[in-house]
């Protein structure tokens, strides 16, 4: 009798000691997802945008630093490499294509990791895609053939600093940032032609400045009822900053949206975009920064790269993200604000 008590309890306590296997682990228990990277959920209201099942999906990496994000309804993506000088295309098979090299102009003098590639770009009216160009300081189209020509190059006959980023308006004003990355020596090159980094609009053949006292002007994105215009200011002051659009198209004084200059991780704001609801899915620090649209952070979507852009694809729930070397995606709950074209 005493020597079965003592095998029972052998038994119990091995039971009890003895790891758990794979699928009991905690890890398992909590319905952690596969994938890379980290979610940091702030408010409630995250998990309505970025389901707690959502997982960061590594599309593809070894590039030299990923920016201008574009979805084609045919199901794939294009994507600029902005030292690299080239823009490359992501097909769903993971193939990676180029589609234009070099992809901001000829530059063989740039030490190496120069921002004197493509960057931002959209849908343009009759399929065609606008891109910015940093080295050739211009806007170009790329046609279907991926045949390219100017676009816009110059303000009163001065050539632009290296436009970054762009969106368009649905009255079909298109709006760009212009800060002067593309320059060696930014605002101290002998290069430089404009006094400012602006903000610009061009409608109906005219092109004006509609904001030029930011540092750095760079991500770009209307509210969906387009009343305001966001704009990301990468340096010196990190912030966030909101305008209100007037019935001319142009803008009122600035107001602060989000400030994340005492930040430490790495990161400046860059680009960004808008769900239906108007909440804002924005590069910043170590990832892209979810805020509700009366500013508050709701959370972060962090690929464990810094991301510089992101965009809408698939059913528009899909939110492709161009981070330094990789290219990552995350299906969310949200619906991803269209594109005019």
């Amino acid at each position: 009798m005493d020597r079965r008590r003592y095998v029972l309890a052998a038994m119990l306590l091995a039971a009890c000691s003895a790891p758990k296997p794979p699928e009991e682990s905690s890890a398992k228990q909590e319905g952690a997802p596969p994938g890379v990277g980290s979610i940091v959920r702030l408010d409630p209201a995250m998990d309505a945008l970025v389901p707690p099942s959502a997982k960061i999906e590594k599309l593809a990496g070894g590039f030299g630093f990923t920016e201008g994000p574009l979805w084609f309804p045919e199901g794939y993506l294009w994507f600029s490499d902005v030292t690299g000088n080239v823009v490359r295309q992501w097909g769903p098979d993971g193939q990676i294509t180029e589609i234009l090299r070099p992809g901001g102009g000829e530059n063989k003098t740039a030490p190496a990791g120069s921002f004197i590639g493509p960057n931002g770009m959209i849908h343009g009216k009759d399929g065609v895609v606008l891109l910015c160009q940093h080295t050739n300081r211009q806007i170009v189209q790329i046609a279907k053939d991926h045949s390219v020509t100017k676009f816009l190059d110059r303000y009163q006959g001065k050539r632009f600093n290296s436009p970054n980023d762009l969106v368009y308006k649905s009255d079909g004003a298109l709006y760009f940032t212009d800060p002067p990355y593309g320059l060696l020596k930014q605002d101290d090159d002998p290069a430089k032609e404009l006094k400012f980094n602006a903000v610009f609009r061009y409608a109906n053949g005219k092109l004006q400045p509609v904001i030029t006292d930011l540092t750095r002007p760079n991500g770009i994105a209307f509210s969906p009822d387009e009343k305001i215009l966001y704009i990301s200011n990468s340096e010196k002051n990190k912030v966030w900053m909101a305008y209100d659009v007037r019935p001319d198209g142009t803008v009122g004084k600035g107001r602060l949206f989000f400030d994340v200059t005492a930040e430490k991780e790495p990161g400046n704001p860059d680009g960004m975009k808008l769900d239906t609801q108007g909440n804002i899915y924005a590069a910043g620090p170590a990832g892209i920064w979810v805020f509700s649209p009366q500013g508050k952070h709701l959370g972060t979507i962090k690929p464990g790269e810094t991301p510089a852009n992101c965009n809408w694809g698939d059913d528009g729930k899909t939110l492709y993200i161009t981070a330094q070397t990789g290219l990552y995606r995350i299906k969310l709950a949200a619906q991803g604000q269209k594109a005019l074209y």
